[in-house]
């Protein structure tokens, strides 16, 4: 099937590539109009597939929209250029032209918005895709089909393959490896990432991977330690953690150190409410899986095992196996598990830091760079601090940083290119050099 979906694609890409820009753009802007008018339903599709709070699956759906609406826009810039020649007989022309059939895997934390922010940019480009949506996720994938088929969308121009987890690894090698594929997309685990490189490096496929992170949230002492608070709280609970540029590890210095996770633990346990994602007041639904559960659980153990304390939370919650406790952690180390990988879970471990030169260390020391966040009221330190910090994304006195103009992506071993922005278009387009001589 995955199989039979790269063909739909390619069969159907000459079509579209041929298509006025103007033509793609009207097509994707009513797709959007469509998402917009249908939204309460996507939305409670997203909370009922991944456990969201519905207010927080509302806002992803605007997210997703606006993605197409975006791109919508974007598909009438693709501009070339008309380079300056050393001889006189000869004109330089620059063409942009889309690569072809885009293969597009996609996580379960955001089954609508990574989509689009991948399909809307491949379609406003001329591409086909071809869409592997999470096993845990399949119907936002199924639904977004339904509106383009609604939208105007021609058949084979947006294909959708659902699989189960066992069938995951096949048709994964397949997208990467079928040579009428030209471009792969991933948002996922820094380890699968890897394992689709390797198999796209066969046929020297493009492509553009948005993985893992490790994000670093610093408070200085110059900080309003209020505003942090609000900015933690945010970015580390949003999805329960389960989002790739949360927080994963607080770095506090000495001097509001207290004060700081004080107000932290206060502001949990007053603000978040665990509980179905179809309650009104719920802010912490459950976690996608048992093995989610167990990976929190595992990293609060290794930590209080070293000297850790837990201040708020640390178990599950009474509501269920997949439900689990807002927790903060004070003393911890740079030797604990919380802070040496991805926790995906709704785990704040704080750790006290005394100079910005050590902050920075810390934060740096990871192998990936998605995101960082940090909190100043000093303007020098916020200019050495934001070019110091190795991420593609940070985050000055703000906790939510995502926005369909910016360039979501990371640098290390957190993936290869853009997302979004106007530079989001440019990964699925090929660059081609055309001289007229004889002039």
């Amino acid at each position: 099937e995955a199989r039979e979906a790269v063909r739909a694609a390619h069969g159907a890409g000459a079509a579209w590539s041929r298509l006025p820009a103007k033509e793609r753009s009207v097509r994707l802007r009513r797709w959007y109009e469509l998402m917009m008018e249908n939204k309460e339903e996507l939305a409670r599709i997203v909370t009922a597939e991944n456990g969201k709070p519905l207010k927080e699956a509302q806002g992803e759906i605007l997210y997703s929209a606006s993605f197409l609406e975006w791109f919508a826009e974007e598909a009438r810039r693709v501009y070339g250029d008309v380079i300056p020649a050393s001889s006189t007989d000869r004109r330089i022309l620059v063409l942009k032209q889309p690569v072809g059939v885009a293969a597009v895997i996609t996580p379960w934390n955001f089954p609508s918005a990574m989509i689009t922010r991948k399909v809307g940019a491949a379609l406003a480009a001329g591409c086909t895709v071809v869409v592997k949506p999470a096993e845990d996720t399949p119907l936002s994938a199924l639904a977004l089909g339904e509106l383009a088929n609604q939208a105007g969308i021609p058949a084979g121009v947006y294909n959708v393959v659902p699989c189960s987890r066992q069938q995951a690894p096949a048709v994964g090698e397949v997208l990467c490896t079928d040579p009428l594929v030209a471009k792969i997309s991933f948002t996922g685990s820094t380890a699968t990432g890897k394992i689709l490189l390797k198999h796209a490096a066969g046929t020297v496929k493009r492509v553009s991977m948005e993985l893992g992170g490790h994000a670093p949230f610093i408070v200085f002492d110059s900080a309003d330690v209020d505003r942090a608070v609000t900015g933690a709280l945010a970015s580390k609970y949003r999805n329960s953690g389960q989002t790739c540029v949360c927080t994963n590890r607080f770095l506090v210095q000495k001097g509001i150190h207290d004060q700081f996770v004080e107000k932290f633990a206060k502001a949990i346990e007053r603000e978040l409410h665990v509980g179905s994602g179809f309650d009104a007041k719920t802010t912490q639904g459950p976690l996608i899986n048992e093995k989610a559960v167990e990976k929190v659980e595992r990293q609060i153990e290794d930590a209080v095992s070293q000297g850790a304390c837990v201040v708020t939370g640390g178990k599950r919650h009474s509501l269920g196996k997949n439900f689990f406790e807002p927790t903060l952690l004070s003393n911890v180390t740079t030797k604990m598990l919380c802070t040496q990988e991805e926790t995906f879970g709704p785990l704040a471990p704080v750790l006290k830091f005394e100079t910005e030169a050590e902050a920075l260390a810390i934060a740096n020391a990871a192998s990936v760079g998605l995101a960082g966040y940090f909190y100043s009221r000093d303007p020098a330190q916020i200019w050495r601090v934001a070019e110091q910090l190795e991420v593609g994304m940070v985050g000055v006195n703000e906790g939510i940083i995502s926005a369909v103009e910016s360039p979501f992506g990371g640098v290390k071993q957190s993936g290869l290119g853009r997302e979004g922005s106007k530079y989001g278009i440019d990964e699925y387009l090929e660059i081609k050099y055309v001289c007229l001589g004889g002039l």
